[in-house]
């Protein structure tokens, strides 16, 4: 797939998923973009937590900003790190190319902010110093959205973003 066409195709999908699980060759691969993401000077400070079980997302759901997102996903995804520095952008990396390679396997997610870190953090089994950066949610959509339904440049005209020459400072 095109990355462009990925990137501006891609839409978070919230409470849509199938009941279906992940096949486990797709989590594999999912985990695998993270696993390959950069980090600040190369300390891989991050740690990935899978959740499948049915009864530990229900009481994860208790912890993000929306409860809806985890109550009918699959798979769950917890970001974790540990040490200084930049770990909000190298989780940040590592959870985009999740996303992306996800999406490129026609599965969905979504990211999800950690209202009570301390309990999420508690139920995953992490260590006291390790911090939970986030949480993404992962399934097959009930509704199908094949990217190549439009082409990447109808795909970014539809964006609901600012336009690119509001963004740009200078292009020197």
């Amino acid at each position: 797939m095109d990355a462009l066409l990925a990137i501006a195709s891609k839409r978070e999908l919230r409470d849509d998923y199938l009941p279906d699980p992940v096949p486990g060759e797709v989590v594999t691969r999912i985990l695998e973009a993270a696993r390959i993401a950069g980090t600040s000077r190369n300390r891989q400070p991050l740690r990935f937590v899978v959740v499948q079980n049915r009864g530990l997302l229900d009481e994860l759901a208790a912890t993000v900003a929306r409860a809806t997102n985890l109550q009918g996903a699959p798979l769950f995804v917890a970001i974790a790190a540990r040490g200084e520095g930049r770990l909000a952008f190298d989780g940040g990396r590592a959870a985009q190319n999740m996303m992306l390679a996800a999406w490129a396997e026609g599965i969905g997610s979504c990211p999800n902010a950690f209202v009570d870190p301390q309990r999420a953090a508690n139920l995953l089994g992490l260590h006291p110093d390790q911090e939970l950066l986030i949480g993404l949610t992962f399934g097959v959509p009930a509704r199908k959205r094949p990217p190549e339904r439009r082409t990447r440049e109808e795909w970014l005209a539809r964006a609901d973003r600012l336009p690119l020459e509001e963004l740009v400072q200078a292009w020197l």
